[in-house]
């Protein structure tokens, strides 16, 4: 699967939405493919006392929950349709599930492994 169809896939399930007084959801939604090709989504949930999580943590959950664990490619996309890179928070649980050549795409048609997004990792094995 390549990036314009990951991209594709977030944009079907990006949908921005208020739920309740605290609670906005799908704002930025992201799309990954594992190493057996499939395909898991999920949306960001954002809420007014910072409980909520990123459209990336949503879609590892996910493919978590469907029983694997090897990302292979990840793109989130924002409100404006835009390529949005992930945070620290995100890359750091990318990295930690253990596969740091996936490939990440940062912005349009530029995608980067995450291990040149974390240069320094800090665990022992990646010094």
């Amino acid at each position: 699967m390549d990036f314009s169809e990951l991209k594709a896939a977030a944009l079907e399930v990006l949908n921005p939405r208020r739920i309740s007084e605290e609670i906005e959801a799908g704002g930025v939604a992201a799309a990954l493919v594992t190493d057996r090709g499939n395909l898991y989504r999920g949306v960001c949930i954002d809420t007014a006392c910072s409980m909520g999580f990123c459209a990336e943590h949503a879609a590892i959950a996910a493919m978590l929950t469907a029983g694997e664990s090897r990302v292979e490619k990840i793109v989130a996309i924002g409100w404006g349709h835009h390529v949005m890179p992930p945070c620290g928070r995100c890359r750091e649980f990318l990295m930690q599930l253990g596969n740091p050549d996936c490939q990440v795409l940062v912005e349009e048609e530029r995608a980067v492994s995450l291990k040149e997004l974390l240069p320094y990792y800090w665990t022992e094995e990646s010094k």
